[in-house]
């Protein structure tokens, strides 16, 4: 049990930490590469692997409910991104609310992402 908890602790250190870098790692040169793969992992998991997971799945976020259940944790929302809003805020935030503001948070970082790689990689060409 104690393994399961430091687990937990874990992927949750882990999801916030790729969420943040996910909003803010294309804004860095350095990293828009690393950053432009984790666009693309999070666009198959929500979009083909949501094909049958439905829509907006997240392999990390399923792996890490797994753990919670088995810690007797219970009623935990679809998304992660809802449940750490609502740990953060002690407030219940509409589900779909969320979905839509996480959404909009892609679409915006996927073109912004997508742009600036491919600025990169044409201004890394012309050298």
């Amino acid at each position: 049990m104690f393994c399961l908890e430091i687990f937990d602790v874990v992927l949750t250190v882990l999801h916030i930490s790729l969420i943040l870098f996910f909003i803010f790692g294309w804004i860095y040169r350095k990293t828009r590469k690393v950053h432009y793969l984790l666009v693309t992992v999070i666009a198959i998991s929500w979009f083909v692997l949501g094909l049958y997971n439905g829509f907006g799945y997240c392999f990390l976020t399923d792996f890490h409910w797994r753990i919670k259940k088995e810690l007797g944790e219970g009623q935990l929302p679809v998304s992660f991104i809802k449940y750490i809003l609502d740990k953060v805020t002690g407030k219940s935030f509409n589900d779909i609310f969320v979905d839509y503001l996480t959404l909009t948070f892609f679409i915006f970082v996927f073109i912004a992402s997508t742009y600036l790689y491919l600025q990169d990689e044409i201004r890394k060409s012309k050298k």
